[in-house]
């Protein structure tokens, strides 16, 4: 595998000016280059909290604030027409109440950078103002990747940032009390015949009954992080359950050559969008699949996975290009490259498969320097935008994608381009107020808004692209080393085993989800063997075992078995031994092993 990714690499060298191909970035430029990134996300940051809080998002042309959060799954993924109107008509607009959602989206951003002065102060606001007992209706989807996987993350990372700990965390603390409430109230929105969840849900009062069943592909697919690791610290089997039911309802749907559509109605599962592809309304389902095996260490997501990768690659691939195509048959639909797509090279990198992951990257990259950025929608043919999908809402993906190339192969060439997207940001949509969404990338006409995205994944990932000893890593850059203790007398390590990003770029720790349920499971057999010494009768008897080996509810065992292996009992995914670095020193791999 490693010599056609090297010809790979070189070919995209090639391909890029003569300077991108030739630069290496020593130490002291990297930290240049990080410090420009600071400058941006506190430009950002402090315009959001002097013209917007504590509205959910800035405006930085006019410089005031917007509510946005409750918008409907499918305005994110923005595909079809007639579900934007079911959207409009599901009433998803009418908020009475501000969120700060870019607060909550920005909180671990602000510790990544190493600013746990701020972390704190905002955690602390939070606590004090967020209230989710409210009549609101809110995107299931985008409510729990952005409010409960920014809570989670913060939560977690709450120790590096010096803030005062609960007896017993990461099992318990105010940050996850507030996610475990954000994410009960989305739980009646999967009360559905197939499991499966309805767009969305108003906090107070449930689903409508006037809610539409159709449902985009992710917002079906995109749970099983954030509520697994729910379950994990608290001890509350429902969330997890929950998002394996819907995982499982879905699975069950795809075609006959192994792929599924776009739109989904959550009560007959019948699809109601045929097309298939990897971007927009599909996307961070298959990033679920890959990012949960590697999380929760499951082999049944990853082989999920794996069967979908094999259609897609047999059906939707053309020229390291991934178009869309008719589900059942696949026949082209659609000869469109979107934004969002840009995200599946740094996912196929997690999987070792670098010489693909490579090319399509370049790919994906011409298009950004056609532009100055990537559109919305791309046509492949005729090598121009999209008719109204011209817009540039300064996301993440490819950035993202950047990153996790850097990581497997360190080939300065990914930091090359990572500057260039600076300075292309910098120069086209930068304002006096923060960073403005373009309108158009023909003509560079922006949009009066600034997604909370932008300081949760978009400037994140640049900054951790160019801080390759990151804690988040596997360094100790920022955040004071790469390990911490934490639960029940210290006795767990934190961080020793890399960081799983959800589809928000919220970091979620797997150790300490190990660490809460492997103490709760310790805790039931104690309270099962004194229970059994408290009774005379059976005091000469051995105590019944009760899967005491196995771990608890939803939890399996490494996915790595070395070849002609079979499984036997399962082995607790114990704390690593060794730093995060080194799991990304073989072809991108983060998949734990017993060695």
């Amino acid at each position: 595998m490693r010599a056609p990714a090297c010809v790979s690499l070189l070919f995209l060298s090639l391909l890029l000016n003569d300077d991108a191909a030739a630069r290496h970035f020593s130490e002291e430029q990297m930290f240049a280059v990080r410090q420009r990134i600071k400058s941006m996300f506190y430009h950002a940051y402090d315009s959001y909290l002097d013209h917007a809080f504590p509205y959910d998002e800035l405006r930085p042309l006019t410089c005031d604030g917007q509510d946005t959060w409750g918008r409907c799954v499918c305005l994110r993924h923005r595909f079809l027409p007639l579900l934007l109107f079911v959207c409009f008509v599901s009433n998803v607009f009418s908020l009475v109440h501000s969120f700060s959602l870019t607060l909550i989206d920005a909180l671990d951003t602000l510790l990544v950078l190493g600013n746990g002065t701020e972390f704190r102060r905002v955690a602390s606001l939070l606590q004090d103002n967020v209230d989710f007992d409210i009549d609101v209706n809110a995107s299931v989807f985008e409510t729990n990747i952005r409010v409960v996987g920014g809570l989670l993350s913060a939560h977690l990372l709450s120790g590096r940032a010096g803030m005062e700990l609960e007896p017993g965390w990461p099992c318990s603390g105010p940050l996850l009390r507030m996610a475990e409430d954000a994410a009960r109230k989305l739980l009646p929105a999967f009360q559905t015949p197939s499991g499966m969840p309805y767009g969305t849900v108003n906090l107070l009062r449930g689903v409508s009954p006037s809610e539409t069943p159709v449902t985009c592909t992710a917002g079906v697919g995109t749970f099983i992080l954030e509520f697994a690791a729910l379950s994990r610290l608290t001890g509350d089997t429902t969330f997890e359950d929950t998002a394996r039911r819907a995982l499982k309802s879905l699975w069950t749907t795809r075609s006959d050559i192994g792929l599924v559509g776009n739109h989904i109605d959550v009560v007959s599962k019948k699809w109601v969008a045929q097309d298939a592809g990897i971007g927009a309304g599909v996307d961070s389902y298959f990033e679920y699949l890959v990012k949960g095996a590697i999380m929760l260490q499951d082999e049944e997501l990853l082989h999920m996975f794996l069967e979908y990768d094999r259609a897609i690659q047999n059906y939707t691939r053309f020229d390291d290009w991934y178009l869309w195509v008719q589900m059942h048959k696949g026949t082209v639909t659609m000869p469109v490259f979107q934004s969002l797509e840009a995200f599946w090279p740094g996912l196929q990198s997690l999987l070792g498969n670098l010489d693909g992951a490579v090319r399509t990257f370049q790919n994906y990259y011409s298009v950004w320097r056609q532009y100055g950025g990537l559109p919305e929608f791309y046509s492949i043919p005729q090598g121009h935008t999209v008719d109204k999908r011209e817009g540039y809402p300064l996301r993440p993906e490819l950035i993202e994608s950047a990153m996790y190339l850097f990581r497997a192969t360190g080939d300065h060439t990914y930091l090359q381009l990572g500057l260039d997207a600076l300075e292309s940001i910098e120069k086209i949509a930068k304002t006096s107020c923060g960073y403005a969404s373009v309108k158009d990338l023909r003509d560079h006409q922006l949009d009066n808004r600034m997604e909370s995205f932008f300081l949760a994944e978009t400037i994140k990932y640049l900054y951790l692209l160019f801080d390759p000893a990151h804690f988040l890593h596997g360094g100790g850059t920022e955040g004071g080393g790469s390990w911490e203790e934490g639960g029940e007398g210290g006795q767990c390590v934190l961080g020793a085993g890399g960081f799983v990003f959800n589809t928000e770029a919220h970091p979620l720790d797997p150790a300490a989800l190990y660490c809460c349920s492997r103490h709760r499971h310790d805790r039931q057999q104690l309270r099962e063997l004194l229970l059994h010494l408290s009774q005379p009768d059976r005091q000469s008897q051995p105590p019944a075992h009760r899967d005491t080996e196995a771990p608890p509810t939803g939890h399996s065992d490494s996915i790595v078995l070395k070849a002609g292996e079979k499984k036997s009992t399962p082995p607790p995914l114990s704390c690593p031994v060794q730093p995060f670095s080194a799991r990304l020193a073989v072809l991108g791999q983060v998949f734990s092993d017993n060695t």
